[in-house]
């Protein structure tokens, strides 16, 4: 079968450039759905010509979703430590989804998707695989293009050039914004509904430039726990728990969500909040900067990334950046302050850095890409 040269660029930055995989380290691929075989595929032959040695594991939702449903605690402990175990004993991972139905999960109860977050995504994705050389790409299967309100043949295209975009120039650019980050203590954000603020001081920035995620293009940092203060709402919709929300609010006093609030899903938006203590502080802060990314499509790989954004995370936050926040919660809510969706300002120590999602600092200015 003649594969698509697209794929294998792909593959290569995976293997050459995100993981620069050795010979001899063992790499897992993980595919969810029958379309990203092929991806999967050409990561495995990469990868075993580098000299690396393989796992692969692949399903879709629909094995996901029989056990998730009817799994008792005792039997969620077990599948979370087996899976556990295997990441411990990998050097890279890369989780390539194709899931036909992003809403298969939403008819989860409370209590299922409770257990599903706190034992298996926690103890395996949170805990483990963060300690690991990793990378997390979709694949332009149907529904991704549905998604993004694009036809299959026009939704590839994008998908290939955000994918496989010249990543070490973006890594370049965001070289100025990281350095300006480490020397901030105070950032406020103000757009239609949102003026909050809070410090930076102490923590590092870190720039996100294809070698996690793909795709990629942000630069993060969290705020001090205790020190955010205000109100923010999101203006892109957000798939959770297989919902979707919108227009959510948040209240913030002295680090914590006060009131959270939303027009739909008041309930489970209550739940998510009350998972536990660090739920309503914030764990991650970032700035999105991939110039090809412009709308949100309800995938996070995606609008987190989206050019003139942010987005504020409620939950925990990262080892590499850690202000002190536990939760089984990182839910990455976007704001777009571009002047299409409202506009707004973004300010380091009281000096405006971005307006209307256009860097107007001359040493920033590169991350604008045009």
């Amino acid at each position: 079968m003649k594969i698509d040269p697209r794929i294998t660029e792909l593959a290569g930055n995976i293997v050459n450039y995100a993981w620069d995989l050795k010979k001899g380290e063992v790499f897992y691929v993980d595919m969810i759905g029958p379309e990203t075989r092929v991806l999967g595929q050409e990561i495995v032959r990469l990868g075993t010509l580098k000299g690396g040695v393989p796992f692969w594991h692949g399903f879709d939702d629909n094995f996901a979703k029989a056990f998730f449903s009817g799994a008792s605690l005792e039997q969620h402990k077990k599948f979370s430590d087996f899976h556990r175990q295997i990441m411990e004993r990998v050097d890279c991972y890369v989780g390539v989804r194709g899931g036909n139905n992003p809403y298969d999960m939403s008819d989860l109860s409370s209590e299922q998707r409770k257990l599903k977050d706190e034992i298996y995504q926690s103890e395996v994705h949170m805990k483990t695989r963060l300690k690991k050389r990793w990378v997390v790409l979709r694949y332009p299967v149907a529904a991704l293009a549905t998604m993004a309100r694009m036809s299959q043949e026009k939704f590839e295209d994008f998908y290939f050039q955000v994918c496989c975009f010249d990543y070490a120039e973006m890594s370049r650019a965001m070289d100025p914004l990281v350095a300006l980050m480490q020397k901030t203590d105070r950032v406020r954000i103000v757009s239609p509904g949102t003026d909050i603020e809070f410090s930076i001081k102490g923590l590092p920035a870190i720039k996100c430039d294809g070698r996690i995620n793909i795709p990629d293009g942000e630069v993060f940092t969290a705020p001090v726990k205790n020190s955010v203060n205000g109100f923010i709402t999101y203006n892109t919709t957000s798939l959770n728990r297989g919902l979707l929300f919108r227009d959510i609010r948040l209240e913030v006093k002295d680090g914590k969500i006060i009131r959270a609030t939303a027009p739909a899903f008041q309930k489970e938006l209550d739940e998510i909040f009350n998972m536990d203590e660090g739920a309503r502080y914030f764990g991650e802060f970032a700035i999105g900067v991939n110039p090809y990314i412009l709308e949100p499509m309800n995938d996070t790989l995606f609008d987190e990334k989206i050019k003139g954004s942010i987005h504020l995370t409620p939950g925990n936050s990262y080892d590499e950046c850690d202000n002190g926040n536990k939760s089984s919660v990182h839910w990455d809510l976007v704001l777009i302050q571009r002047e299409s969706h409202g506009g707004g300002e973004l300010y380091f120590d009281g000096k405006l850095v971005r307006k209307n999602g256009v860097f107007i600092v001359d040493e920033l200015k590169a991350l604008n890409f045009g």
